[in-house]
């Protein structure tokens, strides 16, 4: 059973940091595409960054030079450092590993969910 536990959330002063942590179990973690997720109140949920099973990573503009994914396929974990943090980051920040199976079919697991307020 593949179990995503996210941690690390909390209230931040604009301009602050954070950083998020995902621990997964249960899953061939190294062939798995890890990302983040976050949803506004009244938004759609969007990623924010991935980190493929090879390596490549990738941002939304918003926070292209702010936030930076981290993966470890040893510890089974991804991270991610939230830099110049803005009152437009606040959410619910989702970590998200997508693993394809034999039928080549994407299986999308999610974690729990973890709040970030930027707020003064």
């Amino acid at each position: 059973q593949v179990q995503l536990v996210e941690s690390g959330g909390g209230l931040v002063q604009p301009g602050g940091s954070l950083r998020l942590s995902c621990a997964a179990s249960g899953m061939a973690f190294s062939i798995a595409d890890m990302g983040w997720y976050r949803q506004a109140p009244g938004k759609q949920r969007e990623l924010v960054a991935v980190f493929t099973s090879r390596g490549g990573t990738d941002y939304v503009d918003s926070v292209k030079g702010r936030f930076t994914i981290l993966r470890d396929n040893a510890k089974k974990t991804v991270a991610l450092q939230m830099n110049s943090l803005k009152p437009e980051d606040t959410a619910v920040y989702y970590c998200n590993a997508k693993l394809t199976d034999s039928y080549r079919r994407v299986n999308d697991y999610w974690g729990q969910g973890t709040q970030v307020t930027v707020s003064s």
